[in-house]
């Protein structure tokens, strides 16, 4: 009886024991953990500093959350890339990446990293026609990734220093923006290497610069330039810098904008009058008519210009401007005469601020 009872606990324990390891099917392998690849990597060069910045990875490839984020590494070559087996930088991860390994939909769940390669001169100089690429690796903490990112390109030319002394300052004909020449022998000599100064404007009401104009950065028998096309009474901030364009042979040409000139802000406020008008003559008619002087000169081509004001004074008199407002061609005709006297005329130009000239030369008729 006894044995039976052992016999039969036996057989009750077996399912036990089989229930305890699990559901029978195809055994689940473990999670990798791969962080997704970077695949909007992007790059900018200035001067020589190239920035670069991605969206950080938050899901693995089997779209689970990134628990346990690794290094990112930093790619760099001069041929397209198939590895980073040597990066020039590793970075470690972020409080940023960690925070966006948390609720989806929150904040931080699409953090952006950033990291900035700093390019020497010798380098820059030796490859000054090729182009650079990156690329940036993000592995989990066991240094196992899916592989680069997107790869980006930025010219290797060299980057030259702004034009030192850069000055704008207002004039009559516009903004004359100047700089001193920098010594040649500051930019590396080159078969397809071009230096240009480049000037730009920022007015306040605008969100973009716009170019003013270039100049050869090495000619220094041409040390400023002048802008003509923006609007008076604004305030503008102009800055330069020197462009190094690349034409490689049978590629598209390549430009690096150096470091910019510190902002030079300028009041365009219009206190220049228009040209002196000249060549003004006065000729009596009358004849079988009530008696007139008309008086006729050159035009002034101010682009501002509003229009003419007209004196006239007696011999030994003072000047007394005949027009209430501004005569808008260049000529007049005075009815308002008398017979047996002289008159003296003189013309000054306004322009559509109140900016008025001085006179012109007189000019003198007399009235039979």
């Amino acid at each position: 009886m006894k044995q039976t009872l052992v016999r039969l606990g036996l057989c009750l324990s077996v399912p036990v024991l089989l229930a305890s390891c699990g559901a029978p099917g195809v055994p689940i392998p473990p999670a990798l953990e791969l962080p997704r690849p970077v695949t909007d990597l992007r790059a900018v060069r200035k001067g020589d500093r190239v920035f670069l910045s991605w969206t950080v990875p938050v899901k693995t490839t089997d779209g689970q959350s990134v628990r346990h984020m690794g290094a990112t590494l930093i790619c760099r070559s001069l041929e397209a890339a198939a590895d980073c087996k040597h990066p020039i930088a590793e970075l470690t991860p972020t409080k940023s990446a960690g925070l966006a390994q948390g609720k989806a939909g929150s904040q931080n769940q699409n953090p952006r990293a950033t990291y900035v390669d700093i390019l020497s001169r010798d380098f820059e100089t030796q490859n000054s026609i090729a182009e650079i690429t990156f690329a940036v690796e993000v592995q989990n903490e066991n240094r196992r990734s899916t592989g680069l990112s997107n790869q980006v390109k930025v010219p290797a030319a060299p980057a030259l220093a702004p034009p030192p002394n850069f000055t704008a300052q207002i004039t009559a004909q516009g903004v004359l923006i100047s700089w001193a020449c920098a010594p040649a022998n500051t930019a590396p000599a080159g078969a397809y290497l071009r230096y240009l100064i480049r000037v730009y404007r920022k007015s306040e009401d605008a969100k973009n610069d716009a170019r003013v104009g270039e100049a050869d950065a090495l000619d220094c028998s041409k040390t400023n330039l002048l802008d003509q096309n923006f609007d008076w009474e604004k305030n503008y901030l102009y800055r330069a810098n020197v462009v190094t364009q690349v034409s490689p042979p049978e590629k598209p040409e390549l430009e690096v904008e150096g470091d910019d000139t510190p902002e030079v802000k300028v009041f365009a406020h219009d206190i220049f009058p228009p040209s002196v008008p000249s060549g003004l003559q006065a000729a009596y008619s009358g004849v079988g008519q009530a008696p007139f002087i008309d008086l006729v000169w050159a035009p002034v081509t101010d682009a501002d210009l509003a229009g003419y004001n007209v004196f006239r004074h007696d011999e030994g008199g003072e000047p007394v401007r005949l027009n209430s407002e501004p005569v808008k061609i260049s000529a007049y005709r005075d009815a308002q005469v008398a017979s047996g006297k002289k008159y003296f005329y003189s013309v000054s130009a306004v322009d559509v601020r109140g900016n008025e000239s001085a006179r012109s030369e007189e000019a003198d008729e007399v009235v039979p």
